[in-house]
């Protein structure tokens, strides 16, 4: 012990404890970011297998069916339509979850937050519909330049697969377009959907149609949503009518320029 140390026993404990106290502040601090690193690195994965592996198992399914090069195409093309609602919803500030896809029956992501108006509901609406028709029209040049036929069939499947989307009735991305042209069209589409049905039944058609009838129940009774939801300004309106029918009549034109002889019946998915 040097002369400048005082005795042990006259060193007064309580002088440590800030010390202590800061040094297990940090332990505490180094612990909760490494177990929000985990979570977080357990939330990307819980996210990659409820997208990619959807994905995957969908391709797998439809490579069964139509063969690998068309399937991982077909299914790339609903992945696209789908991150066009993504990124407009996520424009808007909304929250939304990752993609997922269900076989058969198409792909969807989860509004954890619902749009303030109709005009909302159709931009996020649209945004499927307007870069799925741009994959679809990307393969359509692909076709054209290298002239692979593979490419016309999945061209030919996107169009069939955005135009039956702009079908006006929820839940369809049609449905949500037509919130804000005007909610009667989905009476429009209830008749399209039903003379879908009469024509080639599918377990798909009459799911919609179920999911479809409350809300039109609300509307021919007066109580859908409120009457400033649907209150979207005149240029607005006709903007989005002028995107709606000017895309319909796209994507029929390139299924008419694109289709097969024999055809090969496209799948009917639904994408949300």
């Amino acid at each position: 012990m040097t002369p400048e140390e005082p005795p042990p026993f006259l060193v007064d404990p309580a002088a440590n404890k800030p010390a202590n106290k800061t040094r297990r502040a940090g332990t505490w601090a180094t612990i909760t970011l490494a177990a929000a690193k985990i979570l977080s690195s357990f939330k990307f994965a819980l996210i990659f297998l409820k997208t990619g592996g959807s994905m995957l198992l969908m391709m797998w399914l439809y490579a069964q069916i139509w063969g690998w090069p068309f399937a991982a195409g077909f299914v790339l093309l609903i992945f696209v339509h789908e991150c066009g609602h993504l990124i407009v919803a996520r424009a808007f500030g909304l929250k939304v979850g990752a993609p997922i896809f269900i076989p058969f029956m198409g792909a969807y992501i989860a509004l954890k937050q619902a749009p303030r108006d109709a005009w909302m509901e159709a931009c996020v609406g649209i945004g499927g519909p307007l870069f799925g028709t741009l994959g679809a029209a990307t393969c359509w040049g692909i076709y054209f330049t290298t002239g692979n036929p593979l490419f016309r069939a999945i061209a030919y499947s996107g169009f069939f697969l955005n135009l039956f989307n702009l079908t006006p009735i929820t839940p369809l991305d049609g449905g949500r377009i037509a919130a804000a042209v005007s909610p009667w069209l989905w009476l429009v589409g209830l008749a399209v959907m039903g003379a879908m049905m009469i024509y080639h039944f599918n377990l798909l058609l009459l799911v919609i149609v179920a999911l479809s009838v409350p809300r039109i129940f609300r509307l021919l009774r007066g109580r859908e949503a409120s009457p400033a939801y649907f209150a979207v300004a005149p240029g607005r309106r006709w903007t989005m009518a002028v995107l709606y029918f000017g895309l319909a009549g796209f994507l029929a034109t390139g299924m008419e320029l694109t289709k097969l002889e024999p055809r090969s019946p496209a799948p009917i998915q639904g994408t949300l």
